[in-house]
């Protein structure tokens, strides 16, 4: 139908002609209330935003000299941004003649890709920007993280000792009581 028709229909029936697909052809319109229009949008988009998923990149610096304990820390941090979803930057930055030993960077990259094979697969391999060796790791969608639990349940081994009471030792006021005898 011709648009003036479609406007005579709509404000015969006291709504607006709204354009709902203007590429297609010829264009789709409906005849419907603006206000009501308009608020079923803002509640699709809600509803898109709600279930959309954002990932953060998050990054970890180390040094060419990083120790054991701090590396193993770092890793069990990006090992836990992973299964949350998130991407890893991984940076080696370099001081001053550290530079000339980019072989030491590489082995702290080479250890952390080690330790994060199973949960992670890189997205952009390691290169050098500036004074910083950089490398991306994502979540691998097929490889399941195993959620690391601490348990604080003691030792099976070890046995309760009982003390025996001092002879020496101060009385309690039930034991003044009963005329000094203690009871056993």
């Amino acid at each position: 139908m011709t648009p003036r028709e479609a406007i005579v229909i709509a404000q015969s029936k006291s709504r607006d002609l709204i354009e709902v697909v203007p590429n297609a052809n010829p264009p789709v319109c409906k005849v419907m209330d603006f206000g009501k229009y308009k608020y079923e949008l803002q509640k699709k988009e809600k509803i898109q935003k709600k279930h959309q998923h954002v990932t953060l990149v998050k990054e970890l610096r180390f040094h060419p000299n990083t120790d054991v304990h701090d590396f193993e820390f770092k890793a069990k941090h990006a090992l836990q941004f992973l299964a949350d979803g998130h991407k890893v930057k991984a940076t080696v930055i370099f001081k001053g003649r550290e530079i000339t030993y980019k072989e030491k960077g590489e082995d702290v990259l080479n250890r952390l890709i080690e330790r994060l094979s199973a949960v992670a697969k890189i997205d952009q391999p390691a290169h050098m920007e500036g004074r910083a060796l950089i490398i991306f790791f994502a979540p691998d969608k097929a490889a399941k993280p195993k959620p690391e639990t601490k348990t604080t349940s003691k030792p099976k081994n070890i046995q309760k000792v009982e003390h025996a009471k001092d002879e020496n030792a101060p009385r309690s006021a039930e034991d003044v009581q009963t005329n000094g005898v203690r009871k056993s």
